[in-house]
């Protein structure tokens, strides 16, 4: 049969690549769930009264190909100069081995936060190893997994200092003024929401100030200027004050440890150990503090536990949370860590090891020094008489000296009065010093460097210098061949389960495809090599590209305008509160500071609106487990004129499209208050209908799910918000980088201007290969897999919460309870029995305990669904055995899951047989977990955070 070219055209449509049900698929499940075609089906879910009658204009599909060449087109127009800027942003050097093998493996950027910890021992142990790094350079007790970057570590660090401090009636907290710029932007919006004071001041004058709780000082200034600050350090203790250290990663190998002159806290950025600029983002922030404030410790922690047959094995400790337990009590309201980078610079130093890091950091310094006597024989002053690889130059004509820089394809600091900065990085060679010599002295005379070099003097003082080891622990010292680190890098991919393997079928967690063509141009060094603070003109085409996905995004979700700033979804949250704050407080309604939030939220929403200086009244649900309208009306009257918002996530959290939800905005109207709709669930809405459309004020979007950046172990993420004209002017600027008509002049809530930059392709990508009809084909093919997911599993397991019609919206709650209290199998034993049928397990107990959330995405095929399904019917048929009494309860295949390969090649004495343990209902393709279930009550109570013995995992 001849076919037409546009038909022969359509086979290479990216859309067919992503949906994972083909066209006879997608009809056999609309048969099974008993609706004609697509549309019928959305119609039969969706209210009527906001269904879009058509899909956002965001343009039509292109090919893989055709998207690559023209963002291509677009990376080129931006200008590759050599950057010297500094301000906590190097260039550097990824090993190409961690490139290939992490960085561009879907082994290892596909798979989800290590929530389930059997199934994540390969990147638990790669955050260990991170861990273990921050803690050698910082000389402290406990360190964390990753926080999101330099500047929100230090106001985590504010945070930490307040929780901490035993002087509760201080309220002030002193800032050295040679901090970087935007560090004290992002600090100076934090303290402002919890409304404490800041002093910024020289740093020997900390001690004229009284009633401050904690101190941030930056052990080498944003000028250069390396300080010891260990009497200071001494007295503030003395005084009950707690230390907070900004600290270069790369300087610390050099420095002696921050935690050894008597600092509490020291944080920064990962950055300089392998993740390239990218334009700001993303990048890993080490954070470490004493152990006596370990509990008020901020993100995440890998700890050191037991398997259920005694063997070491690792999980996330308890804080890591915290946020879903305590709520608006908890110690922060991070969700997405930056594993994924944390990871690169752990693998960075285990790579390098200890001599390699040394090498590294001392030839920076070297080359600086030799840079530093050569300007000074020529004749220029240095403004620090201490350095490790910043200098800050006086110059004459500083004009003179920038333009002839850019000239020769050069950035260097310019925001100094009277002077000019550079920051050496590993990426400085010879004639890079000799070319900066040249344009700082405007001379022909060359730079001697072999000569200064021979006479160069020590800079740093002796009792400064770091005399202690570091990374003396085995990892960092074996796998430095390329061959070791090949195999050792593949050993802990092997451990863990990720989408190349099986589905992933997490509530409220959206784990789609991250299509190859997506991930291709974050590599690229038209993107990867650019500063944050370069120059506007030399990142055109990030303005470009940037414009058009906030362009695109602002119709998908039916607001005015986009803001780019927060680098994850709960930075999202905090940048869209703190939006709606500054509007009141522009309107003399500064006492509007009451949040209403459902009983069903996230955990992070209270933690948000705590962060954001509000105060958390908690809406009911009603038994079909939507907003009650009469609780809100009543919340909201009692709230009164002092109503600042409402927190709604839609579809709700119990995976259901809630009639009402028009009327809940205009109750909140109603009454002065703004509606925040939380973006999780927008992967059930776009191109059917939208957050602005519905009524809602603010949203943000989580690009790491419904936009496809992939979730990288537990991070990187992206929180940018949408909000209405009225709220456009009150959203994050940047103190550094001002660009009329795209930058506010507010405070910043993440260092760099448009947060993690460099992963916003992958969205560009995804968009621009979908079009308008395919981004709505998605939405409605998640719609019709959770469906089909929920008919085919209702008689087995009663679906908790549905819609009318008795439908689901893109996930579905599989209420457990009645067969806990039938068989005594929980939640948590069909999670890890999951793991021996090969499949990560669904949500477990959220938003309602004893229960499972499932949502399967768009990605996944019928024969995938099908493989799920079989196996949770198959695990039921193993519940009714327990039932009946044919296995013991207290030694059955489920309450022993998972299973090992050391378990089955050892004694064997279960009253089920090792094929059933391993292999369960003929499932084959096995993925084998190395430990057995984790022993949660005694990693609560031992909490142990670095690197153990070797001999422990073997």
């Amino acid at each position: 049969m001849t076919q037409t070219l546009s038909q022969l055209e359509h086979h290479d449509a990216f859309t067919e690549r992503h949906i994972g049900p083909s066209a006879q698929q997608q009809a056999h499940m609309l048969s099974a769930v008993g609706a004609a075609t697509l549309d019928a089906l959305i119609g039969q879910i969706v209210p009527a009264d906001i269904q879009l009658a058509e899909p956002p204009a965001v343009g039509d599909a292109a090919t893989e190909s055709q998207a690559l060449a023209e963002l291509k087109a677009i990376a080129g127009q931006n200008q590759r100069f050599r950057n010297y800027i500094g301000m906590g942003y190097s260039a550097v050097i990824t090993p190409p081995v961690i490139l290939r093998n992490m960085l561009e493996n879907p082994g290892w950027y596909t798979a989800y936060t290590p929530y389930q910890p059997e199934v994540s021992q390969g990147r638990l142990e790669a955050l260990l190893n991170f861990q273990q790094l921050t803690l050698d350079l910082t000389g402290l007790d406990i360190a964390s997994a990753s926080l999101l970057d330099e500047a929100t570590a230090a106001a985590e660090a504010m945070s930490l200092a307040k929780r901490a401090s035993k002087l509760k009636q201080a309220n002030r907290f002193f800032v050295a003024d040679d901090i970087h710029p935007q560090t004290l932007d992002v600090v100076r919006t934090r303290a402002g929401t919890f409304g404490f004071e800041l002093i910024i001041d020289k740093a020997e004058k900390v001690l004229e100030h009284r009633d401050v709780f904690g101190v941030l000082l930056q052990q080498v200034g944003t000028t250069g200027e390396l300080h010891d600050y260990r009497s200071l350090f001494a007295e503030l203790k003395a005084r009950k004050i707690i230390s907070c250290l900004a600290a270069d990663i790369m300087a610390l190998v050099w420095l002696a440890a921050p935690g050894e002159q008597g600092a509490d806290v020291v944080f920064g950025s990962s950055q300089r150990f392998g993740v390239p600029m990218g334009y700001g983002g993303p990048h890993a922030a080490f954070f470490a503090a004493r152990d006596e404030v370990k509990r008020s410790m901020p993100g995440r922690i890998i700890g050191v536990s037991k398997d259920a047959a005694g063997n070491t094995a690792l999980r996330m400790a308890m804080q890591t949370r915290e946020q879903h337990i305590r709520r608006e009590k908890a110690n922060s309201n991070i969700c997405t860590s930056q594993v994924l980078l944390a990871n690169i610079a752990g693998l960075y130093a285990v790579y390098h090891g200890p001599a390699g890091l040394k090498r590294i950091a001392g030839r920076i310094h070297r080359l600086t020094a030799v840079l530093a006597a050569g300007l000074t024989a020529a004749g220029l002053r240095l403004r620090h008489a201490t350095w490790f690889d910043t200098l800050t130059v006086e110059v004459a004509d500083k004009a003179a000296v920038l333009n002839r820089a850019l000239a020769a394809g050069i950035n260097l600091r310019s925001d100094i009065h009277g002077a000019v900065g550079m920051t050496l990085d590993e990426t400085t060679g010879r004639e890079d010093i000799a070319q900066l010599f040249a344009l700082l002295t405007g001379s022909d005379q060359p730079l001697a460097i072999d000569d200064l070099d021979a006479a160069v003097q020590p800079i740093i003082p002796a009792e400064l210098l770091r005399q202690s080891p570091i990374l003396s622990h085995p990892v960092f010292n074996r796998y430095h061949s390329e061959t070791e680190m090949m195999r050792y890098m593949h050993k802990l991919e092997r451990k863990d389960l990720a989408l190349n393997q099986a589905m992933i079928p997490l509530g409220s967690c959206t784990m789609k495809l991250n299509a190859a063509a997506e991930m291709i141009p974050i590599t690229w060094p038209e993107f990867a090599e650019l500063h944050p603070f370069c120059p506007a003109e030399q990142a055109a085409g990030y303005q470009q590209m940037i414009s058009q996905l906030s362009r695109w995004l602002v119709q998908l979700t039916g607001y005015d305008a986009l803001c780019m700033q927060p680098n994850s979804g709960a930075q999202g949250e905090y940048a869209g509160l703190l939006a709606i704050r500054r509007y009141h407080e522009s309107r003399n309604d500064a006492e509007r500071t009451i949040c209403l939030i459902p009983s069903s939220a996230h955990g992070t929403n209270p933690a948000s609106a705590q962060m954001a200086g509000m105060s958390v009244l908690v809406v009911a649900c009603d038994k079909n487990g939507n907003i009650d309208l009469h609780d809100l009306r009543q919340k909201a009257e009692q709230a009164g004129d002092k109503l600042s918002c409402i927190m709604v996530t839609y579809p709700s959290t119990h995976g259901v499209y809630e009639e009402t939800i028009r009327e809940v905005c205009q109750i909140v109207h109603q009454y002065g208050g703004q509606v925040y709709l939380d973006g999780a669930n927008m992967n059930a809405q776009v191109g059917i209908t939208s957050p602005g459309y519905i009524g809602a004020d603010v949203s943000h979007l989580n690009l790491h799910k419904t936009f496809c950046i992939p979730h990288g172990g537990g991070g990187p993420g992206m929180g940018p918000i949408g909000v209405k004209a009225h709220l456009a002017p009150f959203v994050p600027g940047h103190a550094v980088v001002q660009i009329d008509d795209i930058l506010t002049r507010q405070g910043a809530v993440s260092a760099a201007p448009f947060g993690s930059a460099s992963i916003l392709p992958i969205s560009w990508m995804y968009i621009r290969m979908m079009g308008a009809q395919g981004l709505k084909r998605a939405s409605q093919v998640a719609i019709l897999n959770a469906n089909y997911i929920a008919s085919r599993l209702q008689s087995s397991y009663p679906v908790l919460y549905t819609g009318r019609d008795g439908r689901v919206a893109h996930e579905c709650i599989l209420d457990i309870r009645e067969l806990k209290e039938m068989s005594g199998i929980s939640e948590m034993d069909i999670a890890k029995r999951l793991i021996d049928y090969g499949f990560h397990a669904p949500t477990m107990s959220f938003p309602v305990a004893g229960t499972l959330m499932v949502e399967p995405t768009e990605s996944e095929s019928q024969t995938e669904l099908d493989r799920f399904i079989d196996a949770m019917l198959a695990i039921r048929a193993e519940i009714q055995q327990v039932a009946k009494g044919e296995w013991p309860a207290e030694d059955n295949p489920l309450v022993n899951a998972p299973h090992t390969q050391a378990e089955l090649a050892g004694e064997w004495s279960h009253p089920y047989s090792r094929e059933i343990a391993a292999f369960p209902a003929g499932f084959g393709d096995k993925y084998w977990p190395t430990v057995k279930r984790l022993d949660d009550v005694y990693g609560d109570r031992n909490v142990f955070c670095a690197c153990v013995p070797v001999s422990d995992y073997q």
